[in-house]
């Protein structure tokens, strides 16, 4: 009960300041943080680091830079977030999308000038500083909402998959390769002959310890004991003679502290690929920052995360790095090694400082498979089977969601996976707008009560008069569609009709078009013979039809006129309260 209460008093705390307070989680999380956490944030910030640290080597290659300024980025991307994010176990620092993204476009504009390059990149990674400061200003981070729970479930099955495949070849001692999930997959099926016995075995009983440490051991350091162990076996030992490629030597020294030499006049091309990256950074790591807090009961402020990755990618523009985000797989680390609150990203800081200061050499003995072998632990609880059907039993539309979510990520990538699945969502959102449930109303025998009668069959119908219910704001875009469901409804009558009473109680909104439509619908059914009338109209609903005159074409329809009211009144009972048709 204990680490329950953690995150809820952090947050109660976080929504009770104001002012600068606010937008500095360190005041707010700082004020709850408890001792014992101590340990776990610094354990999981030197796990991080020894994960981070050959990890941005190989994101460096991607980027066309050095390698340093890959661990440059972890350096001091994590710090700055620490800084500003809300999350309490997101890890900010390169990651492969951002990487390939800047590394492909930097080219055409570098012209194979390894300064220009690097100048490029950090001028990116300050644009993009300001465009995520702009963008917290102007409280554009509410977009990211439509990123439901339910895409998110996809989201984490699909990228955990697509994370696996890329850590796989290490496993198994090959190259690998492939643009995509299935790819990936062809590539390593063709390369399976190939596999080195002693890598596989070294890194099968890697997972095996890492397996075991997570179940007998919860919440301690088993991977920084295995990454010790693996560092000081191929230290004393010939297993390096047996294929296992390790990190190699680091550059040693910290980064000089200057702003990018270059200005925007003197690249073309910068602010595209500045959005292209913002975008990307933002999606993934508030998607990943989600995906985390739910597994934790915990929370996140989108709006804040705009600002902790303006912050990041400031950091980077400042020290010598290249843009940053949050991703699932360094994260997935910093969560599984125990981290409570960002303070693990401070250490994970500190370390790697020291190791580019003092223990690059001890970390050239460490095996990418022991690496490989952490990613696949971290990530294997992102695959949730249960919760998937559970969703399945409770609504197949969000299911179908989900699995969408699932599919783009397989296919095109974590961030078009996403944004495809997010357009999906809002395509099949906008379709149950435009077409919302009309329900036909009877009464509840022995009650004033009217409910549907679709799902309430043996409801009364009151003979000459026909009770509708929209379920939806009545708006420009489905006013036809609850025009030809009461029409339809209408002509399918048994008898004539005499009265069509409109039930507003479910129609928190109704627009111009919307009270155009009732007006219409009224001068059509008088000229049938038949009289329509309102009930149930929330207060702003009434203000706008008193607006357009609805109260003299149709009648008073007070805030305590119900469909009952307007019944009784049709069949010359009491109970009208005495109020006047005109």
């Amino acid at each position: 009960m204990a680490e329950k209460a953690g995150p809820a008093r952090e947050l109660a705390v976080r929504t009770e300041v104001r002012g600068w307070r606010e937008a500095f989680p360190p005041a707010q999380w700082l004020a709850a943080y408890r001792l014992q956490w101590l340990p776990h944030d610094a354990i999981a910030g030197v796990t991080l680091a020894a994960y981070g640290i050959p990890v941005s080597l190989a994101y460096a290659s991607l980027a066309g830079l050095p390698p340093q300024y890959g661990i440059y980025c972890y350096l001091v991307g994590g710090l700055f977030y620490a800084l500003f994010g809300s999350s309490r176990q997101l890890a900010v620092g390169p990651t492969s999308a951002i990487s390939m993204l800047v590394g492909v476009t930097v080219a055409g504009m570098a012209a194979g000038d390894p300064g220009r390059w690097a100048g490029i990149s950090a001028l990116t990674a300050l644009v993009i500083a300001g465009m995520c400061v702009l963008a917290w200003l102007l409280r554009l981070s509410q977009l990211v909402n439509f990123i439901s729970e339910t895409i998110l479930l996809g989201f984490k099955a699909g990228a955990a998959l697509t994370i696996a495949m890329t850590q796989l070849p290490k496993l198994f001692g090959v190259k690998g390769g492939g643009e995509n999930f299935f790819e990936r997959i062809v590539v390593l099926g063709g390369q399976l002959p190939d596999t080195n016995i002693a890598v596989l075995v070294f890194g099968l009983a890697t997972l095996g310890v890492l397996l075991l440490g997570e179940n007998l051991l919860p919440g301690r350091p088993v991977a920084l004991v295995v990454v010790v162990i693996s560092i000081i076996a191929l230290s004393v030992t010939p297993l390096g003679d047996l294929g296992l490629k390790v990190v190699g030597a680091l550059p040693t020294g910290l980064p000089g502290f200057h702003l990018p030499e270059l200005r925007l006049r003197d690249v073309d091309g910068v602010i595209p690929l500045a959005f292209a990256c913002m975008l990307l950074a933002y999606v993934e790591s508030v998607s990943a920052a989600r995906a985390l807090a739910q597994a934790h009961g915990d929370e996140i402020d989108p709006r804040q995360e705009l600002l902790g990755l303006g912050a990041a990618n400031l950091g980077a523009a400042l020290f010598q790095a290249y843009p940053v985000a949050g991703g699932l797989s360094q994260s997935s680390v910093n969560d599984k090694a125990g981290a409570k609150t960002p303070l693990a990203l401070v250490f994970a800081s500190l370390t790697i400082a020291i190791c580019l200061l003092y223990l690059t050499g001890l970390l050239s003995n460490l095996p990418n498979v022991v690496l490989a072998a952490i990613v696949l632990v971290a990530v294997k609880g992102l695959v949730n089977i249960s919760e998937l059907r559970h969703v399945w039993r409770v609504s197949h539309f969000e299911f179908i969601i989900s699995m969408v979510a699932f599919a783009a990520v397989l296919l095109l990538g974590i961030l078009k996976g996403v944004l495809v699945a997010v357009l999906f969502s809002l395509l099949l959102l906008i379709r149950r707008a435009a077409y919302p449930h009309v329900a036909f109303l009877g009464r509840i025998p022995g009650t004033r009560s009217y409910s549907d009668l679709a799902r309430n069959p043996g409801n009364e119908v009151i003979p000459g008069a026909l009770a509708f219910r929209v379920d939806a704001s009545l708006l420009y875009f489905n006013v036809e569609h609850v025009r030809d469901a009461i029409w339809q409804k209408i002509r399918s009558a048994r008898e004539p009709l005499k009265l069509v009473v409109c039930d507003l109680s479910a129609s928190p909104l109704v627009d111009l078009a919307g009270v155009r439509m009732l007006a219409t619908l009224n001068a059509q059914l008088q000229a049938s013979g038949i009289r329509l009338r309102l009930a149930a109209a929330r207060a702003t609903v009434r203000d706008i039809l008193r607006a357009e005159g609805m109260e003299e074409l149709v009648g008073y329809f007070g805030r305590r006129i119900s469909v009952a009211d307007v019944i009784d009144e049709f069949q010359g009972t009491t109970g009208t309260g005495g109020y006047s048709e005109t």
